[in-house]
């Protein structure tokens, strides 16, 4: 095995960080499985709850980044595309209203 060094960039699309996520790390996350993998996802969204609540900015970018990195890896071990389930959920505006701006009542989600 290569140890190649990491690619610096300054933005990661969405394809861009599962498959740069998939190629770092697909192997250990298939080995834990969904529910594995589920559980440190569940773990990262506590630890960003807890920097919500504080005012280390640093802490909190990290813990963001974290939340959606894990998110990214049980989305590799479920098979899902996340780039395409995004423009297929939300890629012509809110899933309610049809709007780019949503109009819903507060009452309902998002």
């Amino acid at each position: 095995m290569t140890d190649t060094p990491p690619i610096q960039k300054e933005e990661l699309s969405i394809a861009d960080l599962q498959r740069h996520i998939r190629t770092m790390y697909f192997e250990k996350d298939v080995m834990r499985g969904v529910d594995g993998t589920f559980m440190w996802l569940m773990e990262e969204i506590g630890e960003l709850a807890a920097a919500l609540r504080g005012n280390d900015r640093e802490n909190l970018a990290e813990e963001f980044a974290d939340v959606i990195a894990w998110l990214a890896t049980i989305a590799n071990v479920a098979d899902i595309d996340l780039n395409a389930a995004l423009i297929a959920k939300y890629g012509n505006g809110c899933p309610g209203c049809a709007r780019l701006e949503c109009v819903c009542p507060n009452s309902e989600k998002p």
